[in-house]
Formats: C-alpha cells, structure tokens, sequence
C-alpha cells in the first residue's frame, strides 16, 4: 500500500470534459486528463483492502491496487507492465468502459471511489508517449495456424494472444479496415481511432495477418476456413439490433443507430460520401430527433446527432426513470442500477422514461412523428415485472429522423450461422463455455458478444484472452497463456 492514510486525506477528483459549446464543434475526443502529479495523488487513495472489491468489478481482472501503488509510487514504466498483463488494450476500456470497477471499490460505499478508470487510461496513455509499448514478437513458431472471424475487442485480444505464443494467426472482417464495434461502433469524439490503428500495427509487427472486406459465409465459406486453419475463432459480436415492431416502421427516417453511427465513422475517417453512406445518407441536421433506448448506444446517436446539427433531440425508454442514488447496503459491490447521465446528456437532450411506441406516422413516406403512451410496470404472482399502459396517456412525439437504440438480439442470422451448424444456446447466442470456448463443431471456437450476447468492451477482452488460451490448449496439449 502506498499512503496509508492516503484515502482520508485526499478528496476524489476525476478527469473533466471540454464544454459543451466547445466539443460540439468537432468530433474529437474532448476528456481533459489529469496532470501527473495530481495522478499521484488519486492512486494514493487506494487502500488496498483486505478484499480488492475492485476486482469483484473488473471483468479482465486487471491488479488494480497494484498498479495504484505504482503510479503512487511514480514506477510509471513497471505499472505499463502490469496493466498490459491482464489488459490487452487499457486505452480501449480507459476510455470507453463504464468502470464496473469503481462501483465496486470500498471507497464507494459513501460514493467517492478511486478513480481507477483514469488511471489506467493515464498509464497506458504514457506508455505510448514514453515508448514503453512495443510488440512483443514470438520467441518461436509452432507452426499452427488460426483464423479469428471478427476484429472487434474480442478477436483482436483472441488474435494478439495467440500470435505472441508463436501460431500463425490471421484475423478476418467484414469491413474495410479492422476494429469491428471499436472501429464504427463508436463514435470518434469518445474514443478517436488512431488508438486502433497503433495497435493493429503493433500485431502487425508481432506477426498477425489481416483480411478485410472478407464476410465469412459469403466470400468465403466455414469449411474452407476449417480446411485452411488449424482452428477458427467465432468472435462476430451481437450485431442482430432489436427492432421496432409498430405500423409505419417502413418510412424513410427510421434507422438502426449502428447504421448511423457507422455512417459518421466513416466520414470521419475521410471516406467519400457514397461509401460512407451506401444506403442513403442519415443526417440530424435540422431535424426533431428522437432515439428510442436509453443505454450507451442512445447516448452516442445524442452525442452525434447534436454534432450534426439536430433541432431537437428526444430520448425515450420503455423502463421506469430509475432511481438517483442506489442503496448500497442492498447492492454495493455488484453493479448498481441509478440514473445515469452522460457527457451527451450536457449537450442538449430531452429525456423521458416508461414510454412505449405504438406507431409511426408519416407524410409522402417520411416519418413525421411517433405515437406513444405512458406505462406502468407491475410485478406478476411469479415475481417477473409486467408492462401496463396507462389509460388516457397517450401523445406524440415530432419526428424527422428517429434512431432505433435498443439493444440487440445476439449474432446476426445468416449464412455464416447456417454454414457453422453450431449449436446455439436459448438466448440465440453460439453456445460455448468459458473454460474450452469450443462450440459444437470440432475446431470452432466462439467468444465475446457472439457468445456471451451484447456486453462491454472489458467483457470481450476478457473473453478473447480466455478463448485464445483455451485454443492454444487444444492446439497444443499445454499453454503458458493466462487465463
């Protein structure tokens, strides 16, 4: 432990953000980091419990106290190496993750835990500007080789993995450049992509070869896959989005946010117009937006809607507004549910809480507005929460663009599910456990969100690790991977 009576002497103070009127101005990331010396200060008020709760948080199982100490400590390089042993790219979950972590830390029992998000971003953020991170090469080659279908969070780890243990690891998108979610899921301004673009270069350097524009199923089957390579990875992620099934869904102004959200990465990237838009172009440029889902998604189509120009934009969710603060003696370590509020929020959003859509209307085939009524949630006999409408509740919502955020169902039906014949678990997703990663199919593995369904980036870390050594096992009797 650091400064023992660090936590009672040292009041919690995060990273901030540009304001509003400056970060809408661009599509840049707009966090203004802690300086070093305050850093210091902050990893000082860890205590380094008896019982690390943080790692009850922390789905990738990072040493959190530990590299706490070292940045307390000012062992800024030797932290580097401790972050990068559980954590393949801290720069993706410092940036991005909710920080289950900090729900999880002693200190939030009175709401001001460690601010352990910030400094992971800050160590890795530095080892990339001191030119502490290099590839790690394979000492050797086994001369096996593995396919990884899908470079979101999960395959990337999965394929990093299993290439710095000295397989010949190629890894296969659908896209035109690799990232998957992290890529075009994302917007810029929470997360800008050179960070992915360094780290393909650093697998680059460690061995691992790249195929874009490749849709497994289409331009290349399972089964030459399967004759090709000693195993393949499923690591597609949960693309399959929750639809809106209301009269009128058909009319022009009605998309999925991931459509929208992939259309602005796109630009951003410098992409021409037609392929950045394929289908048509989305903009929320003048227009009364509306985005149905109140999770991080909806938060990303506010973000780039209000960067876009949007006249108005309304969020609404089918759940009751849930509380401010939790009860902690009822749910502290675990994740809590609470009213949860986001840099997009700031930036001009209306929100609204237990409304369900009935209908879209429209004019000469563009939406025009939605009809909603209010509900009511009800718990049943057997325990489960019943959806109620409220009599007399009905009203409508001005629509031009409406942006379907919803959640999503599991992978995409299609032809690579179909040519895989794997077995899928009740939920719709690849079934697989998490110590083999062995689908039904012999030499197929699956992990992260295909299999796991819609999660975080932390959780496909952590999967994509786990996987890579469940397969380094299966290729050859024994592995020096972590799990």
């Amino acid at each position: 432990m650091g400064k023992v009576t660090g936590f009672l002497e040292i009041s919690r103070h995060d990273r901030t953000y540009e304001k509003p009127e400056v970060r809408l101005k661009s599509y840049d990331e707009f966090v203004l980091p802690l300086p070093a010396e305050e850093l210091n200060g902050q990893a000082a008020r860890c205590m380094d419990c008896g019982i690390p709760f943080c790692h009850n948080g922390c789905p990738v199982n990072n040493q959190i106290p530990d590299w706490n100490n070292l940045v307390y400590k000012e062992q800024w390089e030797q932290a580097v190496v401790n972050l990068h042993s559980t954590n393949n790219f801290p720069e993706f979950t410092g940036r991005v993750c909710p920080a289950p972590c900090e729900a999880a830390c002693t200190l939030n029992i009175d709401d001001n835990p460690v601010t352990i998000k910030t400094i992971e971003c800050a160590i890795v953020d530095r080892g990339w500007a001191e030119g502490w991170i290099k590839p790690i090469p394979p000492t050797h080659s086994t001369g096996k080789t593995v396919a990884v279908v899908g470079s979101g969070p999960a395959g990337m780890a999965c394929a990093q993995q299993l290439a710095r243990v000295g397989h010949a690891v190629t890894l296969i998108e659908k896209q035109d450049r690799i990232g998957g979610l992290l890529r075009y899921g994302i917007p810029d301004f929470k997360m800008e992509k050179h960070h992915v673009d360094r780290r393909v270069d650093q697998m680059a350097a460690e061995g691992v070869s790249f195929r874009t524009n490749t849709d497994v199923g289409t331009d290349v089957s399972i089964d030459d896959l399967l004759a090709e390579f000693d195993a393949v990875v499923l690591a597609g992620g949960a693309e399959w989005p929750r639809n809106l099934d209301v009269t009128g869904r058909e009319l022009d102004g009605i998309h999925y946010a991931m459509d929208f959200l992939t259309q602005q990465n796109k630009r951003d990237a410098g992409d021409d117009e037609a392929t950045a838009a394929p289908f048509g172009t989305i903009s929320a440029k003048g227009k009364h937006v509306v985005v149905i889902g109140g999770g991080d998604t909806g938060s990303d189509c506010i973000g780039t809607s209000a960067r876009q120009g949007a006249a108005k934009i309304t969020q609404i969710e089918i759940l009751p507004k849930p509380p401010v603060k939790e009860n902690k003696a009822m749910v502290w370590p675990d994740w809590p549910t609470k009213l949860r509020s986001s840099h997009a929020h700031e930036e001009g959003c209306e929100r609204d809480w237990a409304v369900l859509t009935k209908n879209a209307v429209g004019a000469n085939g563009r939406v025009t507005a939605l009809d909603c009524v209010r509900v009511e949630w009800e718990k049943t006999p057997d325990g489960r929460m019943a959806m109620k409408e409220v009599a007399g509740s009905a009203f409508q919502i001005k629509a031009d663009l409406v942006l379907l955020a919803m959640g999503f169902l599991g992978p995409r039906r299609g032809a690579l599910l179909e040519q895989s014949g794997v077995t899928l678990d009740p939920r719709g997703n690849v079934l697989a456990d998490t110590v083999q990663y062995r689908t039904s199919r012999d030499k197929l593995f699956a992990a992260g969100d295909m299999r796991r369904g819609q999660s975080l980036v932390v959780w496909a870390i952590r999967e994509g690790r786990q996987c890579a050594r469940a397969v380094d096992l299966f290729l050859m009797g024994t592995s020096t991977l972590p799990r």
